[in-house]
């Protein structure tokens, strides 16, 4: 790890220390348990008295003894790292009280967004050692190993929610939820791991997105939270001040203030790793994979183990920057995901061809850009739906949501399918990208369930998925107290899917489309969203759907995720023109 041999155990990692002529590992472990201790997460209740069949005759009753490890590692910055890991699988599998969940990236997009419209500041915090903060509920004790000095084989009961346990992430869920709680934030229905609240004026909401230890604050005055979570509660921040790095992804601004969502850290250490394994640079590509690739009927050699195991970690980074914001590779990440239980010579060839176009693209990323988008060039079709099966149609609009609080948002979303995208199984893909104003937010490529055998019912299947999840979507925003705007817009390339979901009288004229038919015209009808069609060269889902070549797509890619500054002033920039009518 950057260049550091890693011990896997206590007695490797003094060996390390007299082979280096330092205590770099031993300086570590001292820090770690000075921590713990700091935190009084043991009990010491003295040394150990084994009998003669090498039971210990004085544990404490009702407990159960488990072993404890280090886990050891080196920080980018050559620090050494060790922390001390419970071996929770030796405990009773209590399920029931022991799930915690973290803040869905989608959430986190939503929250940065929120904070840039609502003119909030976004600041970035982590809480030490935020396990130690909660008692754990379980009933356990350790030995004390070598690596605790003096306490060497003494018993010690662990009071605390130590790492490795496996409640210990819903105690200090629970810990968090009572602070939370007692600062004047309730958690969003719709991500319980979004805390919100009114500003002291009341005019917008504050957010904190909580991600096991890292918070994401959108405020105000996100230094008084901080201030307040260390002196009333105590808490041991660590980084707190504006965002620039989080969960992989490093923060900035434009020249003119536009803030940008960049993985480029993430990526060159992708690079780094990728040179390191294979031993060079890899090779300049303007595209993730050729134009009407299959790598589905590759007969290539299997991989050999070693590159086996590259392979995974290959899939696994890809996986992590598109969920960072790069959807350009999704299609492409999706696509080789599917090999990864026995991949060929030419899969991992395909995966050093995808290095080699996200370093050449490493540039590209997420800005937030909150002005609304014009759409005053789309006719709005008047239809009367009162005599069909869908009557007289409404939204419905969840009961329980909070006051709506803040500037409005207009939700815009394009859809698309590729037929045949699996020549194997014969299966298309659907792909979705979702916009808030002007800001990508989520995306989505996945192979359709059914096959089939035209582009109509592929499209139309896509169309189903894109509206449940606009309406997933609206909603969301409103368990934020978001004013959502009266209409979402939907775009696709296929005229023959708009038309016949956008037209009362239009006919279901093959029965295994019911469904997909149905959802989409009855959402529709209620008048929530318009569905509207779009050229399909301006239209970016094309980007998740299919290996494009690099000049269709450029155009799409430079105003999404290449361009600073205002999107007016791009040339073939993917709007609606004057010429694209609604049906």
């Amino acid at each position: 790890m950057f260049g550091y041999q890693i011990p896997r155990d206590y007695e490797e990692a003094m060996e390390l220390d007299r082979k280096n002529g330092n205590i770099k590992w031993k300086e570590a472990i001292d820090l770690e348990l000075q921590q713990i201790d700091d935190y009084q997460t043991f009990k010491n209740i003295g040394k150990d008295e084994i009998n003669a069949k090498g039971q210990i005759t004085n544990a404490p009753e009702g407990y159960k003894k488990i072993r404890v490890h280090l886990v050891f590692a080196v920080k980018d910055d050559g620090r050494h790292k060790a922390r001390l890991v419970a071996d929770g699988h030796l405990t009773r599998n209590n399920t029931e009280g022991a799930y915690s969940g973290v803040v869905s990236l989608q959430s986190l997009r939503i929250v940065m967004f929120l904070s840039e419209l609502n003119a909030l500041k976004l600041w970035g915090a982590d809480i030490g050692n935020a396990y130690l903060e909660a008692f754990t509920e379980e009933k356990i004790f350790i030995v004390a190993g070598p690596e605790f000095g003096n306490r060497k084989r003494h018993i010690l009961i662990i009071s605390k929610a130590l790492y490795g346990l496996r409640t210990s992430g819903a105690r200090w869920h629970d810990k968090l939820f009572d602070v939370m709680r007692d600062m004047g934030f309730t958690p969003s229905k719709n991500d319980p791991d979004i805390w919100m609240r009114p500003s002291k004026d009341g005019k917008v909401y504050e957010y904190i997105a909580v991600y096991v230890d890292d918070l994401a604050i959108a405020a105000k005055d996100p230094a008084e939270i901080c201030q307040i979570l260390r002196d009333k509660f105590k808490f041991k921040l660590k980084g707190d001040g504006p965002l620039e790095y989080h969960l992989g992804c490093g923060y900035w601004r434009d020249p003119d203030g536009t803030l940008v969502a960049d993985p480029k850290k993430y990526i060159e250490k992708m690079i780094e790793w990728y040179e390191k394994e294979f031993g060079e640079k890899p090779k300049k590509i303007k595209t993730p994979l050729e134009p009407g690739d299959h790598p589905e009927i590759d007969e290539s050699p299997e991989c050999s183990e070693k590159d086996q195991s590259r392979y995974l970690t290959m899939i696994g980074q890809l996986q992590w920057r598109v969920a960072l914001g790069r959807f350009d590779v999704f299609c492409a990440t999706m696509t080789m995901s599917k090999f990864r239980p026995a991949p060929r010579e030419g899969h991992i060839s395909r995966l050093k061809r995808m290095y080699g176009y996200v370093s050449e693209t490493r540039t590209a990323a997420i800005r937030f850009r909150t002005a609304e988008p014009n759409y005053d060039d789309i006719e709005v079709p008047q239809h009367d739906w009162m005599s069909t099966v869908y009557g007289n149609v409404k939204e419905v609009i969840p009961e329980d949501i909070p006051e709506q609080k803040g500037k409005p948002v207009v939700t815009t979303s394009y859809v698309d399918a590729n037929l045949y995208h699996d020549v194997v199984t014969g299966k298309a893909v659907t792909v979705i990208l979702h916009l808030l104003n002007q800001t990508p937010i989520d995306w989505y490529s996945k192979k359709q369930g059914t096959v089939e055998t035209a582009t109509f019912g592929s499209e139309f299947s896509a169309a189903r998925t894109a509206t449940d999840q606009i309406v997933d979507l609206r909603n969301t925003l409103r368990y934020l107290g978001v004013p959502v705007k009266e209409r979402s817009y939907l775009f696709s390339d296929n005229k023959s899917v708009v038309t016949n979901a956008t037209i009362p009288t239009s006919v279901l004229s093959k029965r295994h489309h019911a469904l997909s038919y149905h959802r989409v015209r009855e959402a529709v009808a209620s008048g929530f969203f318009l569905f509207h069609w779009i050229d399909g060269k301006k239209n970016p889902a094309d980007i998740l759907s299919k290996h494009w070549t690099f000049v269709s797509v450029f155009p799409m890619l430079k105003s999404l995720l290449l361009w600073r500054g205002e999107t007016k002033d791009i040339k073939d920039v993917p709007t609606v023109g004057n010429k694209d009518k609604a049906n």
